[in-house]
């Protein structure tokens, strides 16, 4: 039905739009699209995309995708013809992403990821719509510290973990993708995207950019959670920006590694942020707590040959613009207070 544009621009759906990596996601694609945002606020926040609602082009319906929406019957898409046009396009984003934020909201986590997805992937089926699923690196399950993880890597999932209730709901939505691919003949795609930080995070994330941040800015220790040398690799949001939306209008389906593949010991990503806060913080080490995953660094040659992309944000450059949007959520209580 609507696999073709019938009027000037075509319609996408962005699901999980007013989150951190959504919100970005509809800044660069309603340049040259019709934008429909579904958030129901769980982790998102409306001044992610506030900027946005007096743009013609974009609306915003406050929706929990676990349940079914029918778009052509909102009258606050009039403008968008969905009856006619249908959609083009799907972006699935709509999950907690954090540990605090799943360990929080353990249930929720699994109902998006399940009876959420479905109800996204039947709009795919009924509209003829490009999907990406926006999956994670935690399914792959236990890695050894440092090693580089390709596609097709297989690890043992402890489905009873403090971590599970987020790994296997990410696990289970790729099958249903998968699934969905090959019983309806969609164009549906799977991205795993790792370690990404930016503008949006929320200053209480609980993902270590952010942490640290925030204690560098109120002046506390920074801790870090695992030993000075332990090493990973940070993606900068408007490079996973880019990476998606070539995704999407290319013919790989996934599953694909979108990451950064260079790599930093803790403790330089740790001084960095004290030096360009301009902080006098110390910095102090901890054990891991059983809800944080060991770092897992991805392989992409993969993305890089099929999409013609790599991420090119240095860590100075982003962990700059990252720090002086926290700093304007300085007066944000500590969690707890």
């Amino acid at each position: 039905m609507a696999d073709e544009t019938i009027f000037d621009k075509k319609n996408i759906l962005v699901i999980g739009g007013a989150g951190f990596i959504g919100s970005h996601l509809c800044d660069e694609i309603v340049k040259e699209a019709k934008v429909v945002c579904l958030d129901n606020f769980l982790t998102g926040d409306d001044n992610n995309i506030s900027h946005l609602l007096q743009d013609p082009n974009f609306e915003f319906i406050n929706h929990d995708i676990t349940t079914q929406i029918d778009l052509a019957k909102r009258p606050e898409l009039e403008n968008f013809k969905i009856e006619f046009q249908g959609v083009q396009e799907i972006y699935f984003l709509s999950s907690p992403a954090s540990p605090r934020a799943y360990g929080q909201y353990p249930i929720e986590t699994m109902m998006v990821n399940s009876i959420g997805l479905y109800n996204a992937l039947q709009m795919a089926v009924e509209y003829k719509a490009k999907f990406i699923y926006v999956s994670s690196p935690v399914v792959y399950g236990e890695v050894k510290e440092g090693q580089k993880v390709k596609e097709d890597y297989r690890g043992v999932v402890d489905q009873l973990g403090p971590r599970a209730s987020y790994t296997e709901a990410k696990r289970f939505g790729e099958t249903m993708v998968n699934n969905y691919k090959t019983k309806f003949n969609i164009d549906a795609k799977i991205a795993r995207v790792f370690n990404c930080y930016g503008t949006r995070m929320q200053l209480d994330d609980g993902r270590m950019i952010p942490e640290l941040i925030r204690s560098a800015i109120h002046g506390k220790d920074l801790v870090v959670y695992g030993g000075e040398s332990d090493v990973a690799s940070y993606l900068y949001v408007n490079d996973l920006i880019q990476a998606l939306v070539k995704m999407m209008d290319s013919g790989e389906s996934g599953p694909l590694n979108i990451a950064s593949d260079a790599k930093y010991k803790f403790s330089e990503v740790a001084q960095k942020v004290v030096e360009i806060s301009g902080s006098k913080s110390s910095i102090t080490y901890n054990d891991r707590e059983p809800i944080m995953s060991t770092q897992i660094l991805a392989d992409i040659v993969v993305a890089k040959e099929s999409l013609g992309w790599f991420p090119i944000t240095l860590l100075d450059e982003g962990l700059e613009e990252t720090i002086e949007y926290l700093s304007a959520q300085r007066g944000v209580l500590e969690p707890g207070q």
